[in-house]
């Protein structure tokens, strides 16, 4: 069991790397021990029933681990539940989507292909490890070969030769230590190892074997019939009473544009109407002079981007762009009309396989720079409602005087009006979420990192049905999907007085960086918030947990978010109002981290003042506490089964029946009962005897014959000894019970702590 536990981690762990670089980011730690630790459990049992019964149950936890499917559900003769057939299909289409998605794929947007990976390293490594038991060493150097090289041919990105040499390493261990070392058994894993090296080295150089028609195997499709075209407005329309994608993944666009990441705008809902946000109604047309809005930056071409747009299953006449549109250029088969508001919409859905070419304004400002943007909004912004809070009633600019009293008077005012009355509680959360920033960024970020990460809000495409005023009560209830964290917070904005609407298209899917191609599916369908700021025009925010990331460093939707600019932005803004009335988690999503100038009082008042988030400190520190004493026991398991195993490695059978006497010794001694060092084997029987009700004679007999009988019955009587020390110590089990077996178990008194071994 130690010898088999010995050589598959090292090459287990080889083949889950494999498999799991298709990801980005990468699965937790935690979740890769326990698939490695369920793969290996069958291979541990002796009899080939016992093995095949906890494969059956490891790979049960495998599929629950993978999919989320619960092993209740595996009940036969119950029509209630099913557990195969969801679980056939899931692995089905996640399978199917390693042939539209660009590698390496992001887990929480392909949940499913996060599953078909999970399941293809369980199966791979439960084979590996039964192989190893087996002491099939061939077999065992075979699924290593095939297990880890398979991944390594559906994703470049260079280390292939250092990858290459650990799967020889791997290969060359598992020949090494599945055989008796002997000369000759050296001799032939060295020739082995060669002729692996020949034939990789065959394969890269040999126009023959290397053909880009053969290698690239992993692009044939068997899927080939062409998606039907979808459409997506069951996330672009404001509905907030639940929404359901579609079990079938489709591609609908291919991007070939930056490598940044972008998302594709299709639309803008600029109107507030008292209940939905929805799209402008007489929009009006884009002037041949341009957007007037538009920063001088993007005039001059600064922080312009060109993407080309390939429909592949998109039935929608809007056209996309990246971040925000500033214009297109489209074949003379399509009629397109340009609006003022940047959206470009056909006379009919765009065909499969049009093609056009989108202009797109992305800048990155650091947040130092965004803090420093004035509080000065053209009059065409006023004009065009972008601070309308219901049609027509607009509220005071960000940073006017006596804002907040004009704002209660306005529900005073509009006190029976429900359009109105009702977002008061949203325009109260809004104040205590944002205390009272000196810049209207400050109160953005605020608002974005309370919803995506500090607020306790939990993302559900069935949160429940929709009351009056869906956008309040999903503050209360703090469950919805994108159309109400965005919906919420441009909202919210308004009421701040910052100029703010909700924006639609997608996510920016999927890069194959060979191609510098995006792949959009329909699963990427999104909706986010747009802010207006001076100098920079509209920039988008996604308060949105899990749904997505954007790539610049002023968003905490961003992986290059600039944590620390923006906490000490926060922290200056702090400074010069009163501490108490700053109600934001500073740590902007860093949970427990305060900045750390000010005083401890201070530091302590504004850390009770912070919203509760998902989970908290105390249950993330105790699961970790949790898993490392799991992993201490294990490793005190590990290390006891390898030193009592590590005895009998020898075919003396003088030392045989020795390691016999000390392995019965330290049994017993895990059970607190001593057995002095100098006791003879009849004494160690006879300390059994006076314990428990167990004959240990057969046993005594065998092993004093091994030790000190005639040679040549030496062998066979050390065979008979280990055979009734087995048979012992599980006579003596079964007189234990369940807690004194599990103490003894993880005991260290036969490793030579707690008292005499």
């Amino acid at each position: 069991m130690a010898r088999t536990a010995l050589l598959y981690l090292p090459a287990a762990l080889v083949v889950a790397l494999g498999w799991l670089r298709l990801e980005d980011p990468r699965p937790s730690g935690q979740t890769v021990v326990r698939i490695l630790v369920l793969a290996l459990l069958p291979a541990l049992a002796r009899s080939v029933r016992l093995r095949v019964v906890l494969a059956a149950a490891a790979a049960a936890l495998a599929a629950h681990t993978a999919f989320g499917l619960s092993i209740l559900d595996a009940r036969p003769f119950d029509g209630r539940h099913d557990f195969f057939g969801p679980l056939a299909s899931r692995f089905r289409t996640g399978f199917l989507d390693f042939y539209d998605v660009a590698l390496p794929v992001d887990p929480v947007a392909h949940p499913l292909m996060h599953g078909v990976l999970i399941v293809a390293v369980f199966g791979w490594c439960l084979a590996l490890s039964i192989a190893i038991a087996s002491r099939r060493a061939l077999v065992a150097v075979l699924v290593v070969v095939v297990a880890a090289g398979w991944p390594a041919t559906l994703l470049g990105g260079g280390g292939e030769l250092e990858r290459g040499a650990i799967i020889l390493a791997a290969a060359l261990l598992l020949l090494a230590g599945l055989s008796a070392w002997q000369t000759a058994v050296a001799g032939r894993a060295a020739v082995a190892g060669v002729a692996v090296v020949l034939c990789a080295l065959a394969a890269s150089i040999s126009p023959a074997v290397a053909k880009p028609e053969f290698l690239k195997w992993q692009g044939w499709d068997f899927y080939t019939r062409p998606q039907k075209p979808v459409s997506v407005a069951y996330v672009w329309n404001s509905s907030y009473g639940g929404i359901r994608f579609p079990k079938k993944v489709t591609t609908v666009l291919k991007v070939k544009g930056p490598a940044q990441s972008l998302y594709w705008r299709a639309t803008t809902l600029d109107v507030f109407d008292g209940r939905s946000w929805v799209e402008p109604v007489n929009q009006p047309l884009l002037p041949p002079t341009g957007d007037p809005l538009l920063p001088p930056a993007a005039r001059a071409g600064k922080d312009v981007f060109r993407e080309e747009v390939t429909v592949q299953a998109l039935r929608d006449p809007r056209l996309v762009g990246g971040s925000v549109p500033i214009g297109y250029r489209v074949p003379t088969s399509l009629d397109v009309r340009l609006y003022q508001d940047g959206t470009a919409v056909a006379s009919e859905p765009v065909p499969r396989d049009e093609h056009y070419v989108a202009f797109s304004y992305a800048p990155r400002p650091t947040p130092a720079k965004l803090a420093a943007s004035p509080a000065q909004y053209p009059a065409l912004l006023t004009q065009d409602g972008y601070l309308d809070v219901r049609p027509g009633l607009a509220a005071p600019p960000f940073g006017a005087a006596g804002r907040d009293a004009r704002i209660r008077h306005l529900f005073r005012l509009y006190a029976f009006d429900r359009d109105v009355a009702s977002y008061e509680s949203l325009y109260t959360q809004a104040r205590q979420v944002v205390g009272r920033p000196s810049n209207p960024y400050a109160a953005a970020l605020a608002l974005e990192t309370w919803f995506r990460s500090t607020g306790g809000f939990t993302y559900s495409e069935h949160p429940g049905p929709a009351g009056f005023a869906p956008l309040a009560d999903f503050l209360r209830t703090k469950r919805g999907y994108c159309q109400h964290f965005a919906g919420a917070m441009a909202l919210m904005l308004r009421y701040l007085g910052i100029p703010a609407r909700v924006a639609a298209g997608f996510t920016s899917g999927t890069y194959d960086g060979d191609h510098a191609t995006w792949t959009v599916t329909d699963h990427d369908a999104h909706m986010w918030v747009e802010a207006w700021f001076a100098g920079y025009g509209w920039l988008p925010f996604d308060p949105t947990p899990g749904r997505g990331t954007l790539s610049a460093p002023y968003t905490s939707s961003s992986r290059n978010f600039d944590f620390s600019a923006a906490a000490r932005l926060l922290q200056l803004a702090a400074a010069i109002v009163d501490p108490a009335d700053y109600k934001q988690n500073h740590a902007f999503g860093e949970r427990g981290v305060l900045p750390p100038s000010r005083g401890s009082a201070d530091a302590r008042r504004a850390g009770a003042d912070v919203p509760p988030a998902q989970g908290n400190g105390r249950a993330s520190l105790a699961r970790l506490l949790g898993f490392i004493a799991l992993a201490v026991l294990a490793a005190i398991v590990l290390a006891k089964l390898v030193r009592r195993r590590s005895r009998f490695l020898t075919r003396n059978p003088r030392r045989l029946a020795g390691a016999c006497r000390r392995d019965l010794a330290d049994f017993l001694a895990d059970q607190r009962v001593s057995v002095p060092s100098s006791a003879t084997l009849a004494e160690v029987g006879e300390v059994v005897r006076l314990e428990y009700p167990v004959d240990a004679t057969p046993f005594v007999e065998a092993a004093t014959a091994a030790r000190f009988g005639p040679a040549e019955a030496a062998p066979e009587a050390a065979r008979t000894a280990r055979h009734e020390l087995r048979a012992l110590e599980r006579a003596i089990r079964r007189q234990l019970g369940v807690v004194e077996r599990a103490l003894g178990l993880v005991s260290l008194r036969s490793l030579g702590f707690g008292g005499p071994a």
